[in-house]
């Protein structure tokens, strides 16, 4: 008798390979990018992709000012803030907190996507998001990545 045996491979941190990519938020709606670049920082891009290990890659966002919110989002889409202290709460609008910091908008959006726990946010760490055109992660060779 012929007996086959498949062994499943699990990823550790000696068998992960990360990756830089670069995305370009110009013209992006704001969810649709998230989720895919979601998807990255977690590894499920990859054929080895293990829940229990962050098999995640680097990304980089560039103009996250030039984002898109579709439908009235831009004016009704509400960000909330507590201090925990009484009377603490500050509500800001899309509108302004992408007149003001716009890479907040990409990191909370995505952040939402990632798991809450620990390996959550050890990916979160893997995303950088700029307002501008300019990065300093040259060295890395980011490779493009277009949605």
């Amino acid at each position: 008798m012929n007996t086959l045996s498949f062994k499943t491979k699990s990823a550790n941190e000696a068998t992960v390979k990360r990756d830089w990519y670069i995305v370009d938020a110009t013209n992006l709606t704001l969810g649709r990018m998230s989720a895919k670049i979601a998807a990255i920082l977690r590894g499920k891009n990859k054929p080895y992709y293990t829940p229990h290990t962050d098999c995640g890659d680097y990304v980089i966002v560039i103009n996250a000012e030039k984002v898109i919110l579709t439908g009235n989002k831009m004016n009704e889409k509400e960000y909330q803030t507590f201090s925990g202290y009484p009377g603490g709460q500050k509500i800001e609008l899309a509108k302004d907190l992408i007149r003001r910091r716009p890479e907040v908008v990409i990191e909370r959006a995505i952040k939402g996507m990632l798991p809450k726990n620990r390996l959550g946010r050890k990916m979160y760490k893997k995303l950088f998001a700029y307002a501008g055109a300019e990065h300093p992660h040259a060295a890395q060779k980011p490779q493009t990545l277009t949605f």
